[in-house]
């Protein structure tokens, strides 16, 4: 008689995994239908150039936030004490939702710009962060929360990201070596 294997079930989705493609096709629909709307009030030439206005201001925003993310990496490597938060982060994202045709995500754009708005999503990105660290689902369950695992433990090891070469010597006998004092084999000393 030969066993059959019992099926086994995969690993059950979160729910942002299972919601995600339909709030995907709603903003998808919500952004062609206000796109009509629009058209409909000012014209379609109008509603042309707003998108096209709206690409290139996002492609500015990108521009000027790599520049300013470049000059604050310079002046880091200049003075490593220096520790400034430059936002870039946001800018970014606010770049590549104006580039992104339609008008909600060119609002959802302009409210990672203003900064009262800006402080809230900072904070519930923060949480979510939170929320992702403390999570105790298995690995490869959830990976946003194995990112930042990754993260905190690569901060943790590292804190300063400095790497110090040398060779580690004993002031006694002075260096060692295969005619030294101890010829004897010494694994290295790893960190």
């Amino acid at each position: 008689m030969t066993q059959q294997a019992t099926p086994t079930r995969p690993a059950p989705r979160s729910r942002l995994r299972r919601v995600l493609p339909l709030l995907i096709t709603a903003w998808l629909v919500l952004e062609i239908w206000l796109l009509v709307q629009v058209g409909s009030w000012l014209g379609g030439f109008t509603v042309v150039l707003l998108l096209i206005a709206g690409a290139v201001i996002g492609g500015s925003l990108i521009k000027r936030a790599g520049l300013k993310a470049l000059s604050a990496a310079i002046e880091q490597s200049r003075n490593p004490q220096s520790q400034q938060q430059t936002g870039t982060s946001m800018t970014v994202l606010a770049g590549l939702l104006l580039i992104v045709p339609g008008f909600l995500s060119d609002l959802l754009a302009l409210t990672l710009l203003f900064p009262p708005t800006r402080v809230l999503w900072r904070a519930a990105g923060r949480r979510a962060a939170d929320k992702a660290l403390r999570s105790t689902s298995t690995v490869g369950a959830d990976p946003f929360a194995d990112a930042m695992r990754l993260q905190e433990q690569l901060r943790i090891h590292r804190p300063d990201g400095k790497v110090i070469q040398g060779e580690v010597v004993d002031p006694e006998s002075g260096p060692r070596g295969p005619q030294g004092p101890e010829a004897t084999y010494r694994p290295p000393i790893a960190g």
